[in-house]
């Protein structure tokens, strides 16, 4: 459980600090664009009201701040219950971090801060995000293939097949 509250503390200090230097200390919220190396890495304002690319936008961010607290009060439970693999806990604390963060942003702003903005080969990417959307991302990606075999559904039961 430790690792997971250190992972979960880092990215969302990592996250928060971010945001203010980013949308405070370089205003970006006021300038709305900043090309950094484009069209390779970008800072673009773009505050989200919903979910990842926007979906869900008006859905309110009480709701959406509910849900993810609902979510991260699983992960936790399942955390405690112990005897995962260890790069399952610092998933778990990816997720956590990146999703507390954005909770925060939504408490603080009505909306979570997305500023990061990458490019490549040609294809213009439209879509901002930021630290805690890469966090959750990766958290999710982990948990899926990190967890143990006794944590997934049907698993203890009896081969029924005839």
């Amino acid at each position: 459980m430790r690792t997971v509250l250190w992972v979960g503390l880092a990215v969302f200090v990592v996250d928060q600090a971010s945001k203010y230097l980013v949308v405070h200390w370089l205003r970006l919220a006021e300038v709305l664009r900043i090309d950094v190396l484009p069209p390779y890495f970008n800072l673009r304002m773009a505050w989200n009201r919903g979910i990842n690319f926007g979906l869900l936008d008006g859905t309110g961010r009480w709701l959406l701040i509910a849900v993810a607290l609902l979510i991260s009060a699983w992960v936790i439970w399942w955390v405690r219950r112990g005897g995962h693999r260890p790069g399952a806990y610092v998933a778990a604390g990816l997720l956590l971090g990146g999703a507390i963060g954005n909770v925060v942003d939504r408490v603080l702003y009505g909306a979570v801060a997305d500023f990061i903005n990458m490019s490549c080969c040609g294809i213009s990417n439209p879509f901002s995000f930021n630290v805690a959307d890469i966090s959750i991302f990766l958290g999710a990606v982990g948990l899926v293939f990190l967890i143990d075999d006794k944590d997934k559904p049907g698993a203890g039961r009896a081969d029924k097949t005839p």
